[in-house]
């Protein structure tokens, strides 16, 4: 979920008001502060891991289906972790004899658009990136995959609980606590340059068991066993 254009836009606007952010990007990378460590400036916050789960959502998909030997992949070309995303589940997906095919959609109406192109894909499952623009249409993605019997998985949890199959990714509720105690902080008078940047390492992982049957689908004991909800 790529909220740095907007972080940007904050940080562009104010250097002395306190920014405090969340973002599945590297900070540092994305120019918003220093360091971890140090950040400097006016902006802290908090770090989630997004592109470095996108292979261990594929390894999900295979887990459930061995037999799938083409993914569809949805993504916001626009995300600046797209890409990197894309290609780690290219890379996945050659060790594991999968292809994936990549569909783009960054805006409502293009997305209305791309979505029924996966008629004509025959994919064996659906994987999402994360963007706040799929986030926002959760109940209606989890709806076409089902109506397309397509077991689909999401970063956050949203995804699942709309009636998605699954999901996994940084908890979101993890993330936005450590967003609120360091607004608390600094209330109480400490500065964003010296709160180093907190990554939010809480993975969840979702199952929709009600979606799962309607799919057709068994899952296995093993996944079951390391979910950390199962919607009945």
């Amino acid at each position: 979920m790529d909220g740095v254009p907007a972080i940007r836009a904050a940080k562009a606007a104010t250097a002395s008001i306190p920014i405090v952010f969340s973002t599945g990007i590297d900070p540092v990378e994305a120019g918003l502060v220093a360091s971890l460590n140090r950040p400097g400036g006016n902006l802290t916050g908090v770090s989630n891991l997004n592109a470095e789960l996108g292979p261990k959502r594929l390894e999900l998909v295979h887990e459930l289906l061995p037999n799938a030997r083409l993914i569809a992949l949805l993504l916001n070309p626009t995300n600046s972790s797209a890409k990197p995303i894309a290609k780690d589940l290219e890379a996945a997906g050659r060790t594991r004899g999968i292809n994936i095919h990549i569909l783009e959609a960054s805006t409502e109406s293009e997305l209305d658009m791309v979505l029924p192109s996966l008629d004509q894909v025959h994919a064996d499952a659906l994987v999402f990136c994360a963007d706040l623009l799929f986030v926002r249409r959760s109940d209606q993605l989890a709806a076409l995959a089902l109506r397309r019997t397509l077991p689909a998985i999401s970063q956050f949890r949203e995804f699942a609980a709309a009636g998605g199959l699954m999901s996994y990714g940084s908890s979101l509720g993890d993330a936005y606590r450590l967003v609120g105690v360091y607004v608390g902080r600094i209330l109480k008078g400490e500065t964003p340059a010296d709160l180093p940047v907190q990554q939010a390492v809480r993975i969840e992982l979702i199952i929709n068991l009600k979606t799962a049957k309607a799919l057709g689908l068994e899952i296995p004991a093993t996944l079951l066993a390391r979910a950390d909800e199962v919607i009945e």
